[in-house]
């Protein structure tokens, strides 16, 4: 049995930058004391979640790859000995910036790196003024403890993502996320929101025959043009094994730190049990690339 430890941090984000990254050293320490050999970070967890506006004095908040940060990080995964997913806000060149996932070996060194290739548009979250789309593709990252695909927030909706990091022998899939409730809708329709971020996951897990991590921030951040009441984000990280099982789901309104033990090697008797790769008919999918069929 290949059982792995995985550590996940769901925290609440200050404007205090240096206090945030003070705070997740101190919980990716806790994690790999208590055993954790792969940890997963939320999306931009060094900051606030600056997109709620679109203010250009926000790209002050990028930085290279290799930089600062993923000095930082490897340190930190190096001295203990963990697989450690971080989400950054990457300054690839002047006026050339990405949304990416970097993750580092146990080592310290980057084992890979991933762009997040579907960028949302919608109120509070005004992605598309500062992420240029991905251009790494769907590609599995290589580490010690198995082959990672990791893919990012707004991707989570897209059961093509995970599909083809399935496809090229993804282990595990992962999901730092960044997303909540608006406080203009109703309770109803918040909760409905939540259960289909959640369902929409465990999806891509039975689809797959792979268990699926994300990781939410948690805890009200403003909006700082005032124009809206800012985002509650709704928390709920989770892992959820090969069938859709829920292994655990943390709660909607306060940081967790945990570490779930998942059964990597489950996915092959599921896969067995439910063969849909087997039964795929690649040879009718060829639409599937239209963006509408009329």
């Amino acid at each position: 049995m290949k059982e792995i430890k995985i550590g996940m941090l769901q925290l609440h984000n200050t404007a205090d930058i240096q206090k945030n990254i003070e705070r997740l050293t101190e919980g990716i320490r806790d994690l790999a004391k208590h055993g954790a050999e792969l940890i997963v970070l939320q999306e931009l967890h060094n900051s606030l979640y600056f997109c709620q506006v679109e203010d250009v004095d926000n790209f002050n908040l990028a930085e290279p790859i290799p930089g600062p940060s993923t000095n930082l990080y490897g340190a930190l995964a190096k001295e203990y000995g963990v697989v450690l997913v971080t989400s950054l806000f990457e300054k690839r060149a002047a006026g050339l910036y990405h949304n990416t996932a970097v993750v580092f070996e146990k080592d310290g060194t980057i084992a890979g790196k991933y762009r997040k290739m579907h960028i949302p548009d919608d109120p509070a979250y005004y992605e598309k003024f500062y992420f240029t789309p991905g251009d790494l593709g769907f590609k599995p990252i290589d580490t010690s403890i198995g082959r990672l695909g990791v893919l990012v927030c707004w991707d989570q909706w897209y059961p093509e993502a995970a599909r083809l990091m399935a496809l090229q022998g993804a282990e595990i899939l992962i999901y730092p996320t960044a997303i909540g409730y608006a406080a203009s809708d109703p309770i109803e329709e918040q909760q409905r929101q939540r259960e289909a971020w959640t369902t929409v996951m465990r999806g891509h897990a039975v689809a797959n025959g792979l268990p699926v991590v994300a990781v939410n921030r948690v805890g009200h951040e403003a909006d700082p043009s005032n124009q809206t009441e800012g985002i509650q984000f709704w928390g709920s990280s989770f892992v959820a094994g090969p069938q859709g099982e829920l292994h655990y789901q943390a709660c909607d309104d306060d940081e967790e730190s945990l570490i779930i033990e998942i059964d990597m090697e489950r996915s092959e008797n599921v896969r067995r049990w439910w063969p849909f790769l087997r039964d795929r008919r690649i040879e009718s999918y060829g639409e599937i690339t239209k963006r509408f069929i009329d």
